[in-house]
């Protein structure tokens, strides 16, 4: 697992440029791989595509989620992630503005490791990304490399 890697799967951007501004704010430096749909964090996660070649046994220490995605969505990212070897006990946080229950449900069904709805304010997303940074980066026992 490469601890320097956060991988972004957003397509809004301006939610991209607040998700860089909160990190930079809370001081947390770690490589962003910004992937802008759900397609494109497969083929970054599975090493295809404009990936092709990438040691997918890089996994990141952190995958920030969306779940409103153009060609794949969020939830088939999530459903995709859990079932493929090396990539299923990577963590996996929903980042979204959706307050549906039923994705709430399905996001937890699907074996994200924690739900978070997006504040509406910079000073409350900033907080929120703090306190992943340190959670997920710092605290948190990464899970082993699957064994091979």
């Amino acid at each position: 697992m490469n601890p320097k890697v956060i991988l972004l799967v957003e397509d809004n951007v301006s939610d991209i440029e607040l998700t860089k501004r909160a990190l930079s704010k809370a001081h947390i430096a770690n490589e962003l791989i910004v992937a802008e749909d759900g397609q494109e964090a497969l083929d970054y996660l599975m090493g295809a595509g404009k990936y092709a070649g990438r040691d997918i046994h890089q996994i990141p220490a952190l995958t920030l989620l969306d779940l409103m995605l153009p060609k794949i969505g969020g939830f088939e990212v999530l459903r995709h992630i859990r079932a493929t070897e090396h990539t299923r006990r990577m963590p996996v946080v929903i980042l979204t503005s959706s307050n549906e229950e039923q994705d709430v449900a399905a996001g937890y069904d699907l074996g994200t490791n924690s739900y978070i709805r997006k504040p509406v304010s910079f000073t409350q997303f900033a907080e929120a990304i703090q306190h992943l940074g340190m959670y997920w980066l710092v605290m948190n026992e990464p899970p082993p490399p699957p064994i091979p």
